[in-house]
């Protein structure tokens, strides 16, 4: 059951009306990461994919990433429209943080603008946000949308949202 979509106030757009299939694009908007006092991305160019009932997923180009605290995963995924994804750790002093990126090497040829770029769970870090507004996780621990004030609802991932 399609559930209702939530009013849209000002500012705000709802990710009722993202396409399906999904799309990336790219983006202008201010995109940062930061896990105990360290800056582990800060990005004014990052790449968004949007899908129907999803919050958007935030792909950040490799020279906005701190490198030194990315550890590659033995984990793969396989998305029907992206193609399969590898997994990334981020390490600081000493403490590791599993699975908590993902990217796409090799992607399909409508989202070749991700190759190369990570993105990032939010609910692992201290702070992720969106033009500095803090961001909470898509729902249900699956999903890597980033919920930012800007966004309606309801979001994919929640109890009783697996068929929509």
């Amino acid at each position: 059951m399609k559930p209702r979509p939530d009013p849209v106030g000002p500012g705000q757009e709802s990710v009722w009306d993202y396409p399906r299939p999904a799309i990336a694009e790219p983006s202008t908007r201010h995109v940062r990461i930061v896990h105990h006092g360290i800056v582990i991305a800060d990005s004014r160019a990052p790449v968004r994919t949007l899908e129907t009932s999803h919050p958007p997923s935030w792909y950040l180009p490799p020279a906005d990433i701190a490198q030194d605290v990315l550890r590659r995963s033995d984990r793969r995924s396989f998305c029907e429209w992206k193609g399969e994804a590898i997994y990334w750790h981020v390490e600081i002093g000493g403490m590791l943080l599993r699975d908590v990126a993902w990217s796409y090497p090799d992607p399909t040829p409508g989202f070749a603008m991700l190759r190369d770029h990570l993105a990032f769970y939010a609910a692992p870090f201290d702070s992720c946000t969106v033009d500095g507004e803090k961001v909470r996780p898509q729902p249900g621990g699956f999903y890597g949308g980033w919920i930012a004030p800007d966004l309606a609802g309801p979001f994919k991932g929640g109890p009783g949202s697996m068929g929509w």
